[in-house]
């Protein structure tokens, strides 16, 4: 089996690409054009954070020819990760979109200030960024929006690797 044409090395590798340049993003997002992510926007990253080192073990195991079920079980598990992902990143659209409420820690109204005569202080310290507030959006969808099309991209590709791999 030739590895520029395993369809499991393919996969791997082109996931790899979309979640590093997805988190790549994000932190420009974050550190370069300062908008801040919300609670709800670095719980989605967490499936980034386990997709890019997995898919990078599973391009190192079918390039040396690892076994099948190996690769297929971590195609699968790249799958999960993605479609879980999506579904967060839609879950957290829909806050933002007001279909449902989000999680009363990033969401609502505040309602603890404390003491009174620290409210100034407090206020001026701590910048909040709700999670049903869109900071950014480009043709129409937020960045949560984004991150549930480019989740269902890499199941898509994950799913399509393991489809034809068992073709083989």
């Amino acid at each position: 089996m030739r590895g520029d044409t395993d369809p499991v090395l393919m996969a791997a590798l082109a996931i790899l690409v979309i979640a590093s340049a997805t988190i790549a993003g994000a932190w420009f997002f974050q550190l370069v054009l300062d908008i801040k992510p919300c609670p709800l926007c670095l719980e989605q990253r967490y499936a980034y954070y386990a997709i890019i080192p997995l898919s990078a073990l599973i391009a190192l195991v079918a390039r040396r020819g690892g076994p099948r079920a190996v690769l297929f079980l971590g195609l699968a598990l790249l799958l999960i990760a993605g479609l879980g992902n999506a579904a967060f990143g839609a879950y957290h659209a829909g806050v933002e979109w007001g279909f449902w409420k989000g999680p009363t820690d990033c969401t609502g109204p505040l309602v603890d200030f404390g003491k009174a005569a620290n409210l100034l202080e407090q206020l001026d310290k701590v910048k909040v960024t709700r999670c049903d507030e869109v900071q950014w959006r480009f043709l129409g969808l937020s960045l949560a929006g984004y991150n549930a099309l480019i989740s269902l991209a890499m199941a898509a590709v994950a799913g399509l690797g393991i489809a034809r791999a068992v073709q083989r």
